[in-house]
């Protein structure tokens, strides 16, 4: 599949501004996740807070922030031209390389990864920047390659995609691993791929995926996960606990859930979903707003997910198009496997789910991300029909 560049010609005044009007069909669904995750933020976090002795809000008050600093930084990627962004996008990628090398000099370590740099009273995760950083490059690179590739802009795309893989690896942080393959390849399949090109990447990642079980280099909690998962009955208590929480708070809720703040709500009020306000946060959707609920958020994301093709439809120039694609693919990838951990559809990877999830850095990437697809839509052919 090939995306294909439009013939460009002299455009008014008039023609401009109107093709710079916001997308109000991409806007309003990202502003209405960012309100519906301040909520669910507070009613996941608050009863945790409370059991530690501190105070409720800490959490939401922190969250709020980092939406307000994520909306200013979607409004200002919304007004970054192309021409701009591909001339940003390799110092982008290579700042985001060397950051990923700090990390793993001087991060800090939590939880048995190493995945943070400290800033003062901020905690900088450069693993979500350079996922943009990857988009961006392989972006660059696929506009510079034309609609054919050849096997030296698929070694180029491995070269690019890996070098920064490997640095996450070594964190560890397997689902952002995931979420570079998932993207590069519907980057590179969308770009003019053939299957044969595909085919012999996938090879070459399964050899290597199977290599480093060998030779130890996957944790042996990874290992776990993936076991765990295939065997629903075993470690009920540790390694399926997770899965097991989510999957009560999801059915408990019913279709119309239990209601906000409700005292019924068990799972989210007495904290027996881990990590509920983040990688869990669809759990409290569930519980409180039943499927009924669940169901206009993925509704929401749909939406995004729409907007964000039509606009790599409608992108003036193969980059921009490219760009577009890139972050589609990273909210499906990351919306499907979230929910999907929670239904126990998929093993437990630590993806965050896009606005709604408490987290900073991920955050301010994704409004990121959805900013530089909106700059797409918002330059697009301002010629009507076209």
């Amino acid at each position: 599949m090939v995306l294909t560049t439009r013939r460009t010609e002299p455009v008014t005044i008039l023609q401009r501004e109107r093709s710079l009007r916001p997308d109000l069909l991409l806007v309003l669904p990202y502003l209405a996740l960012s309100a519906l995750g301040i909520v669910m933020v507070y009613t996941a976090s608050a009863p945790r807070n409370e059991l530690l002795g501190i105070d409720p809000g800490t959490t939401v008050r922190r969250h709020i922030i980092f939406v307000i600093l994520g909306f200013a930084v979607f409004i200002a990627a919304s007004l970054i031209g192309g021409r701009t962004l591909r001339s940003l996008s390799i110092p982008f990628y290579t700042g985001s390389v060397v950051a990923l090398a700090l990390v793993l000099a001087f991060g800090r370590e939590l939880k048995g990864a190493q995945r943070w740099i400290e800033i003062g009273p901020l905690q900088l995760q450069p693993s979500e920047f350079a996922k943009m950083a990857v988009i961006l490059a392989l972006a660059v690179l696929l506009a510079n390659a034309g609609a054919e590739l050849k096997w030296n802009h698929i070694a180029a795309a491995v070269f690019l995609v890996g070098l920064p893989a490997a640095l996450i690896f070594r964190q560890p942080d397997l689902g952002t691993m995931l979420v570079f393959a998932f993207v590069s390849v519907v980057m590179l399949f969308v770009g003019g791929t053939t299957l044969r090109q595909l085919a012999f990447i996938a090879l070459t990642a399964s050899v290597m995926a199977v290599a480093l079980f060998q030779v130890g280099a996957i944790e042996q909690y990874q290992i776990q996960r993936v076991t765990s998962f295939l065997d629903g009955g075993a470690d009920r208590e540790n390694a399926n606990y997770n899965h097991l929480q989510s999957q009560i708070a999801i059915g408990s809720g019913g279709i119309f859930g239990k209601g906000l703040f409700a005292e019924d709500a068990t799972q989210t009020n007495l904290s027996f979903v881990p990590e509920q306000s983040s990688d869990f946060i669809f759990t409290a959707v569930g519980e409180q707003l039943g499927f009924v609920g669940g169901t206009i958020v993925l509704g929401l994301y749909a939406m995004i997910a729409w907007r964000l093709l039509v606009a790599a439809a409608n992108g003036r120039d193969r980059f921009s198009q490219m760009v577009a694609v890139g972050i589609a693919a990273l909210l499906v990838f990351h919306v499907f496997v979230n929910v999907g951990m929670t239904l126990r559809m998929v093993p437990v990877t630590g993806l965050p789910l896009p606005f709604l999830s408490a987290g900073g850095t991920f955050f301010i990437a994704m409004s990121l991300g959805l900013g530089l697809a909106h700059s797409v839509w918002m330059r697009r052919s301002p010629v009507p029909d076209e």
